[in-house]
C-alpha cells in the first residue's frame, strides 16, 4: 500500500493537481485502506494541525505585508535604499537588494516581497536600461531574505514542530539573512560594470536625512517585533498582531496612504493566502497521521544510525532532500511533514534544533525560486512577462549565492548562533 501511495503521489503532482489537494487525498486513501484508523481521524487530524496559537501569526504576518503594500510603505523604502546605494554602480539593482532586507524585517513573507517590490522596481528598472532577466531575476532571487531575516513565517512553523526557541531561530537568521544580501549586491555590482548598468547621483545630506526620517517608522518595525520577542515582552503570534496594528496606524496617520474603503480587498486577500498555506498545513497534519502508522520517523532514525556515520554526511542528505522537496511544495507542509522525520536523527548527530531550523528554512528558501514550484519566481516572471524558463536561468546566479551561504552556514554553525547565544544564551 505505501508503494501505491506514494506512486498516486508523484502521478498527481505530475498532473498538476495543487500540492495541498495531493497531499489531503494521499492522506484520506492511505487512511481509509488502514482498518485500525476510523476516517474520521483525517478531518479531525486537520482540525488539530490547525489549533495552535503559534499559526495564528501566520495570517497576521500576511496581513501586515498586505497593509505594507497597499500603504505604499514599500515605495517609502524604496527611495530611502536608493538614498543609501543608488550612487553604486546599478544602484537600482542594488536598491532592489536592499528594500528586501527592510522588507523582510516587517512581513516574514517572500511572496509578499516578490510582489509589493516587484510590481515598482521591475518596470523602473526596465525603463532606465535593465534587460529583462536582470530584472526579473534579482527581484525573484532577493525576496528569499525575506524568509530568512526575522521575522520569519517558516521559523514560526519550525519552531512550532521543534519546540524550538523562535526569538532564538530569529536572531540565528540575522547574519545569513545579511551575507546572502551582501553578497547578491556584491555580484549585481560585477554585472552592473560589465553591462554598464547607470547608478544615481548622490543625494545631498538633507534629502538623505529626510527620506530616512520618513521611512524610519517602517524600518523601526524589526526592532519591535524581534526585540519584543527576545526579551520576551510578547509571543511569535502577539509580535505578528503588533507588527498588523503598528504597520496599519503607520500606513493610516503617519503616510496617509491607506484610506479604510482598501480594508475589504486587503483582508480578502489576506484570508485568500492565508487559506493556502493553512489548508497545506491542514492536509499535513493528516497525512502525518499515516506516517506515524508507517513509523516513519523511527525508519529514518534507523537509516541514519546503519548508514550515516558523519555529522556532515547527515547534514548534506538534509540540504539535498529539501532542495528536492522545496521545488514541488511550500516550505510549511514540507516542514509539518518532514522536520518530524528528521528530528530526532539530528538530535543523535549533537544538532541543535535552532541550526537545523536554520538550515531547513533556507535550503526551502531555494525552493521560491526554482520551478515547478518557485512562487517568487513566478511572481516576478508574470510582473516582468518573462517566460519561465529564462526567468529560472536568470536567478540561478543568485540560487548559488544562497547555497554557498547556506553550505557556509550549515558546516560553521558558530557565525550563525553567535548572535542569539550573545544576546540571549537563555534561549538555548
Amino acid at each position: 500500500m505505501g508503494y501505491l501511495l506514494v506512486g498516486t503521489f508523484i502521478l498527481f503532482l505530475l498532473i498538476g493537481i495543487p500540492i495541498a489537494f495531493v497531499i489531503g487525498i494521499v492522506a484520506l486513501m492511505g487512511i481509509v485502506s488502514i482498518e485500525y484508523i476510523p476516517e474520521m481521524s483525517v478531518p479531525m487530524r486537520m482540525m488539530n494541525g490547525l489549533n495552535s496559537f503559534v499559526l495564528l501569526a501566520v495570517p497576521l504576518f500576511i496581513l501586515a505585508a498586505n497593509l505594507m503594500n497597499s500603504g505604499k510603505i514599500s515605495e517609502k523604502l524604496i527611495e530611502f535604499a536608493l538614498a543609501i546605494v543608488g550612487s553604486i554602480k546599478g544602484g537600482l539593482a542594488q536598491a532592489n537588494v536592499l528594500v528586501s532586507m527592510m522588507f523582510a524585517g516587517v512581513s516574514g513573507a517572500s511572496q509578499a516581497d516578490t510582489a509589493g517590490v516587484g510590481k515598482v522596481l521591475i518596470p523602473s528598472m526596465k525603463r532606465n536600461g535593465y534587460d529583462n532577466e536582470t530584472a526579473v531575476g534579482i527581484t525573484a532571487a532577493s525576496s528569499t531574505v525575506g524568509v530568512i531575516i526575522p521575522p520569519s513565517i517558516p521559523m514560526i512553523i519550525f519552531a512550532g514542530l521543534s519546540n524550538a526557541s523562535v526569538g532564538a531561530l530569529f536572531l540565528a537568521g540575522i547574519v545569513p539573512g545579511v551575507l546572502v544580501a551582501l553578497a547578491m549586491m556584491i555580484f549585481v555590482y560585477i554585472i552592473a560594470k560589465k553591462k554598464d548598468f547607470q547608478s544615481y547621483e548622490r543625494v545631498e545630506v538633507k534629502e538623505f536625512f529626510r527620506r530616512m526620517i520618513h521611512a524610519l517608522p517602517a524600518l523601526i518595525t524589526p526592532i519591535i517585533i524581534v526585540g519584543g520577542i527576545t526579551t520576551g515582552f510578547f509571543t511569535a503570534t502577539e509580535s505578528a498582531a503588533v507588527a498588523s496594528l503598528y504597520t496599519f496606524l503607520i500606513s493610516m496617520f503617519y503616510y496617509k496612504t491607506l484610506k479604510m474603503k482598501h480594508m475589504p480587498k486587503i483582508l480578502f486577500d489576506t484570508m485568500a493566502l492565508s487559506s493556502l498555506s493553512l489548508f497545506a498545513l491542514a492536509a499535513a497534519s493528516a497525512l502525518g497521521e499515516l506516517m506515524s502508522y508507517y513509523q516513519l520517523s523511527m525508519l529514518a532514525q534507523e537509516f541514519f544510525a546503519d548508514h550515516v556515520d558523519a555529522r556532515w554526511v547527515f547534514i548534506l542528505i538534509t540540504i539535498a532532500f529539501f532542495l528536492f522537496i522545496g521545488t514541488f511544495m511550500d516550505a510549511i507542509p514540507a516542514m509539518i511533514l518532514f522536520v518530524p522525520v528528521i528530528l530526532p536523527a539530528a538530535l543523535e548527530f549533537g544538532i541543535d534544533p535552532v541550526h537545523l531550523g536554520l538550515i531547513v528554512v533556507m535550503t526551502l528558501a531555494v525552493g521560491l525560486i526554482t520551478p515547478p514550484y518557485g512562487l517568487c519566481l513566478l511572481l516576478a516572471a508574470k510582473i516582468g512577462n518573462l517566460p519561465i524558463e529564462r526567468s529560472f536561468r536568470a536567478v540561478i546566479p543568485y540560487m548559488i549565492i544562497v547555497l554557498a551561504v547556506l553550505t557556509f552556514v550549515a558546516f560553521f554553525p558558530d557565525v550563525a548562533m553567535y548572535i542569539p547565544e550573545m544576546l540571549n544564551p537563555d534561549l538555548f
